[in-house]
């Protein structure tokens, strides 16, 4: 028993330092990750770093960080570091391999986070959806749609398709058709619209409003009608023009031709 009793000991004084070492250098590493931590993100503010670029950058970091303490604590202890590193290598093949499509969304992800086609707030079409950008994660966009519902598209199909951005530069053109009737006068239609126009408090006064015929069509002259607004008073615009030029043109004797057919009966 007294052999055992002196094992244990000389065990304890050999490793004894060894492990309060251990624990000092942990200590000190995650205070010290955590400083550096904190002084990233004061420059990422600093330097006005997307916030939908920050966290991620933030936690690639401080894993980074965390692992190599991890491996340099197993070093003191004479753990041979070269083979845990072959193993978690082969795992995270293991993992490549099983989780192809997950990794594709994720390298997609850090491209939208890095090259940022779009951020949050812009109104987009992604994968034939179109709505506000409500956040950028790893592995999906998640949008707003006008009727509020949320779209959750995988990053991967993103990069694969067509990224239009619609309101991504701040002002946006406000596309519009409206008809009139054959019998109507043009230049009279073209000064009720742009009167209706210049009335919309959202409609840009820096740019003028396109207004002109771009189609005889069947049954009525259609008029193009462009004005331009700030992207966040897209929908503001389009809706104000449709119900005030239909009461612009209800006072101005204007008509707005819609389908119609005339029946004639034989005896």
């Amino acid at each position: 028993m007294q052999k055992y009793i002196d094992q244990i000991t000389s065990m304890a004084i050999e490793y004894a330092p060894k492990i309060l070492l251990a624990l000092l250098t942990l200590i000190v590493g995650f205070w010290i990750i955590k400083k550096i931590s904190n002084l990233l993100s004061n420059t990422l503010d600093k330097r006005k770093v997307d916030e939908t670029v920050k966290p991620f950058f933030l936690s690639l970091v401080s894993v980074g960080l965390k692992v190599l303490l991890l491996f340099t604590v197993a070093g003191m202890f004479g753990v041979e570091t070269a083979s845990f590193i072959a193993i978690f290598g082969a795992m995270a093949f293991a993992i490549g391999m099983a989780l192809q499509g997950s990794l594709g969304h994720f390298a997609s992800g850090v491209m939208l986070l890095t090259f940022k086609p779009y951020v949050v707030g812009d109104l987009v079409e992604l994968g034939g959806k179109v709505g506000v950008v409500e956040a950028i994660q790893i592995f999906n966009t998640i949008l707003l749609t006008p009727d509020n519902k949320k779209v959750i598209i995988p990053n991967g199909v993103v990069t694969s398709d067509v990224i239009l951005n619609i309101s991504g530069q701040g002002e946006i053109r406000v596309d519009m058709t409206f008809g009139i009737g054959y019998s109507d006068d043009i230049d009279h239609a073209k000064k009720v619209i742009q009167l209706v126009a210049d009335s919309c408090p959202q409609v840009l006064t820096t740019k003028p409003v396109d207004i002109f015929v771009s189609e005889l069509g069947d049954s009525s002259v259609n008029f193009a009608v462009r004005p331009w607004a700030k992207s966040e008073h897209y929908w503001d615009v389009y809706f104000y023009m449709h119900e005030q030029l239909k009461k612009g043109f209800d006072d101005a004797k204007i008509e707005i031709p819609f389908p119609q057919r005339t029946v004639h009966l034989q005896k």
